[in-house]
């Protein structure tokens, strides 16, 4: 899984009223580029829940549509669709193999989900995942702290800065507000 998880970053702020998650565009094969516009981001049950994912295309796809199913159950309510989508996750046999992470977010919460059962929740309001997420969260932490900016620009920015460290970020961002 690590192998997988290396080469994306994927970035959620909520900030001054906002959720903005944003994501590179880079897909990459071992040591080659094969997409450059990949859409990493998606809005879920009626444009109310913003995800994104690192890892594995097919492995997040097939969980981006479990977890509108238990949004749909738990009629939207985020913080149960993502406790029970980590508990089937981590317990299935199929479901266990996915190599992927996810962020999912709505404007009252925001998670990183794993395999390993993880349902985390930051401590202020910034996640990110992939190979530049530790760059990504940085630069919005002390944005966020130290400058004016508006949650987009935020993302904008901290994705900026995390595409010069990390060679497997790309600058062809996909942004997604609430």
């Amino acid at each position: 899984m690590d192998n997988q998880l290396k080469h994306t970053t994927v970035l959620c702020v909520k900030h001054k009223g906002k959720i903005v998650i944003g994501a590179d565009g880079q897909v990459t094969f071992q040591n080659t580029v094969l997409k450059h516009k990949a859409k990493k981001v998606r809005r879920l049950y009626n444009n109310e829940v913003l995800a994104g994912f690192a890892g594995s295309t097919s492995d997040a796809f097939s969980l981006f549509q479990r977890f509108e199913g238990k949004l749909e159950e738990y009629n939207g309510n985020l913080s149960r669709a993502a406790i029970e989508l980590s508990k089937e996750w981590r317990t299935d046999k199929i479901l266990r193999r996915l190599e992927a992470m996810l962020i999912v977010a709505n404007n009252d919460s925001l998670y990183i989900l794993s395999g390993s059962g993880d349902v985390i929740e930051p401590d202020e309001d910034v996640l990110a995942i992939g190979s530049g997420g530790p760059y990504a969260q940085a630069a919005a932490l002390a944005l966020k702290r130290f400058s004016n900016l508006g949650a987009r620009e935020l993302v904008e920015k901290s994705l900026e800065i995390a595409s010069t460290i990390c060679i497997h970020t790309n600058e062809k961002f996909t942004i997604e507000e609430l």
